[in-house]
């Protein structure tokens, strides 16, 4: 019997399903490939709307600055937008971010049930969902918050990843 979807998760995605797997393009001239951490690291994917605006920057700094206390706890961070990999670069030099960022080229946005429609001042677009996914080292879906507030949000989701070692 399929899983429902909801507002919340247009994918259908929950704890405990296999997290979709990715091969896309990051700011530092690699692919990020969820495969190359199965059974070594955990991976926190966090979606944002759009490099160098003020929520996402606020995010993307909380996440830089908790950078090491999440390599104790055998996570890896990905930060996700639909930017192009020339845009994220500018973003991370712009505030010196020690994680990689994700051009999502493809389908990721879609395949984990972020991008989805937006209402803004009446004028319906589709969008990014700011949502975060903490995968396990086996690949499952350990944790998923949905419309999160940016401030204070990689302390959350990193007392997660250390409940996970």
């Amino acid at each position: 019997m399929p899983k429902a979807k909801t507002a919340e998760n247009a994918s259908g995605l929950q704890v405990g399903d296999t997290a979709p797997q990715f091969n896309l393009p990051t700011d530092n001239g690699t692919n990020a490939n969820l495969a190359d951490f199965k059974g070594k690291m955990n991976v926190v994917i966090y979606f944002y709307p759009k490099d160098d605006t003020p929520g996402c920057t606020i995010e993307a700094k909380e996440f830089r600055d908790a950078a090491e206390k999440f390599a104790k706890a055998d996570t890896v961070v990905f930060g996700v937008s639909k930017d192009s990999v020339q845009s994220h670069c500018k973003f991370r030099d712009k505030f010196d971010l020690n994680f990689a960022l994700i051009s999502d080229t493809e389908t990721m946005c879609e395949d984990y049930g972020v991008w989805v429609e937006k209402n803004m001042y009446g004028r319906k677009y589709m969008g990014i969902q700011r949502d975060t996914f903490l995968i396990d080292k086996n690949g499952k879906i350990a944790q998923i918050w949905h419309k999160v507030k940016p401030e204070g949000h990689p302390s959350e989701v990193l007392e997660a990843a250390k409940k996970l070692k």
